[in-house]
């Protein structure tokens, strides 16, 4: 059981790195709510990049938070599979 759930935690923390960065990138090209993926995006990444907003402010115009965001992410990702495969 610790396996699978330490596999669950790895790929949830893949998962919401990869729509975190197509999310930063689409930002460039298109509003976030012109598309329903858009929307599915923000849905998704928004309640781990709001918090770290209101910490980071905006640089020069540069949004740093989706940066912070994936560090973060894999950071927490990493603590949670050792605490899980120290625990079996």
């Amino acid at each position: 059981m610790g396996i699978f759930l330490a596999n669950f935690v790895t790929i949830l923390g893949y998962v919401l790195m990869i729509a975190i960065i197509v999310r930063a990138l689409l930002s460039w090209f298109m509003p976030a709510d012109s598309s329903p993926f858009g929307r599915m995006l923000t849905e998704i990444t928004e309640p781990v990049l709001r918090p770290i907003r209101r910490v980071l402010p905006p640089m020069g115009g540069l949004d740093l938070s989706p940066l912070v965001a994936i560090i973060l992410v894999q950071l927490i990702a990493n603590l949670l599979v050792q605490a899980i495969q120290s625990t079996t």
